[in-house]
């Protein structure tokens, strides 16, 4: 076994998962943490024990399936950005009612400046919501070593353990020293009702979770991850988020202490003996001013706390050694001016790209239809709402563009069209099919199927060869469901097909099919 190797944040997540006994990984793909799950079924020591390591539909199948590994007494890791916090909301809250049995870890991969996302939401404010232990690491090493400590946690108190990257540390190498590898839990299902969150059941169990929060604030107080340093001399404090801790580091400010924190529910103690040192508090946090609220609640409102809230760092977007450096008194400190100017590169469908061949023929259709909107999904397909096509009329969550051209629908815009991905749509868009179907609502929906999960790199599609049949099961009309090719060739046949479903008043549903151009590269390379 190596000793040292070179890993991304999300890479040393997952070696340390597989070496502290996993059993099984479960996910959705989503940047920045896809790389977890790719890791770990390519990893040839967890491929020789069996862990589970299959993609799920969405990220609440995903929850659900480790909470039931769990369930079972085995070590599982489910892993996601941080919007498919939103999907899986339910049984993750949930999850720390009924507790767990073997070790539950639920990874959030937060994206601070929007790369890949829709929005900059920070997860740390669902850890809270459940009320569970957080872990926040700085570095790669410590991703490593935090996640076999939220595995024992996890198992000592009986609840789930939320772990948060940022994209930055994600993303980002560094050498990490392995660690021993240790053996799989036996299995060992659970027969304690605590399970079944029928009412009487859920308020004691709820009781059981409100019990253990002084646990918690103790094991946190006590943390080798929350490090407390007094210089002795007076002035500002900083308390430290993960990776925003290097970045002032690096910057080497002159204060009062520095509280690295890393493990959560905050450290009350610490952050008062700080406090106690300091004229005032700057929290420097890579997301939302989550501690910084926190702070200001538990040293109360006659003491400065500075942050994003204040201005001190900039209220959005991601942390900078140059943002970090300002704030805390190091002006121009690693400032690249020439970076500012260059020229940013918008980002286009692949040429050849089968969603290129689907917007013109739509494009050339709607032009028609002066009322026309057409409401997109996330993926790949999304950039149709950019130049040259500028076909999308909305782009909002995972599965919303079939519910929202109903809603148009129900309120009389006609045509009302939607276009979704395969993968987007066994993910969240069959429910709001069966919607449309139950009204016959005047809806045309276009699934453009790339046979994969294009956007992240190429994963497995839950319903490859499957569409025709979903959209039939769930019950649109089978002489409503139609398969077009998506070849500059076949643009007139797409076209007629298209602009016959839309004089169609009711469900109508065109699967257009051909393969990613990237995917196929790759199947072509593997191939010779």
């Amino acid at each position: 076994m190596e000793a040292k190797r070179l890993l991304l944040g999300d890479e040393a997540v997952a070696l340390a998962a597989i070496d502290s006994g996993l059993s099984g990984v479960y996910a959705y793909p989503g940047t920045p943490s896809t790389e977890i799950t790719e890791f770990i079924q390519k990893d040839s020591s967890a491929r020789e024990r069996g862990v589970h390591s299959r993609w799920c539909t969405n990220e609440k199948t995903a929850m659900e399936a480790a909470l039931g590994m769990s369930y079972a007494g085995k070590r599982a890791l489910v892993c996601m950005k941080h919007v498919g916090m939103n999907v899986c909301a339910d049984p993750f809250i949930n999850s720390a009612v009924t507790g767990v049995s073997g070790g539950l870890i639920v990874l959030a991969a937060d994206d601070p400046s929007m790369h890949s996302s829709q929005n900059e939401q920070d997860s740390r404010f669902y850890g809270n919501f459940a009320m569970i232990p957080m872990f926040e690491p700085s570095n790669q090493q410590e991703a490593y070593d935090m996640v076999g400590s939220a595995f024992n946690l996890s198992e000592e108190l009986h609840v789930p353990v939320m772990m948060r990257l940022v994209t930055r540390l994600a993303h980002s190498r560094a050498e990490v020293e392995r660690g021993t590898l240790r053996e799989e839990n036996r299995l060992d299902p659970s027969n304690d009702r605590g399970w079944i969150l029928l009412p009487a059941i859920a308020r004691k169990q709820y009781l059981k979770l409100i019990d253990k929060q002084p646990l918690m604030l103790g094991e946190s107080e006590s943390s080798p991850f929350n490090a407390l340093t007094l210089t002795g001399e007076k002035g500002t404090g900083i308390i430290a988020c993960g990776i925003a801790y290097n970045y002032v580091k690096e910057a080497g400010p002159e204060v009062s202490g520095i509280l690295k924190l890393s493990h959560y529910p905050l450290p009350q103690e610490k952050i008062r003996a700080l406090a106690a040192a300091s004229d005032k508090i700057l929290v420097i946090e890579d997301g939302q001013p989550f501690v910084e609220h926190e702070v200001r609640a538990i040293l109360g409102t006659g003491y400065p706390v500075e942050g994003r809230l204040t201005g001190t760092l900039p209220r959005t977007g991601e942390l900078t050694p140059d943002s970090v450096g300002r704030a805390v008194g190091k002006p121009n400190f690693r400032h690249f001016p020439d970076a500012l100017n260059m020229a940013p590169r918008p980002p286009q469908l692949c040429p050849g790209c089968g969603h290129r061949d689907v917007y013109t023929a739509l494009n050339e259709v709607i032009a028609d239809y002066p009322e026309a909107r057409v409401f997109g999904d996330i993926g790949c397909y999304t950039l149709g709402a950019l130049p040259p096509f500028r076909t999308l009329s909305s782009c909002v969550d995972m599965g919303a563009s079939i519910t929202m051209a109903k809603g148009a629908a129900d309120a009389g815009l006609y045509p009302a069209i939607a276009v979704i991905g395969d993968s987007t749509f066994t993910h969240s868009g069959m429910t709001g099919l069966l919607d449309a179907v139950n009204e016959n609502a005047d809806v045309t929906i276009l699934i453009s199927d790339n046979l994969t999960t294009a956007m992240t790199g190429g994963q497995d599609s839950a319903g490859t060869s499957k569409y025709e049949g979903i959209c039939i099961g769930l019950g649109v009309d089978p002489s409503h469901v139609k398969v077009v090719v998506p070849l500059s060739a076949k643009i007139a046949e797409i076209r007629e097909t298209i602009r016959r479903e839309i004089a169609y008043h009711g469900v109508s549903v065109i699967i257009a099919r051909r393969e990613c151009i990237q995917s196929l590269k790759r199947h072509n390379a593997r191939k010779s």
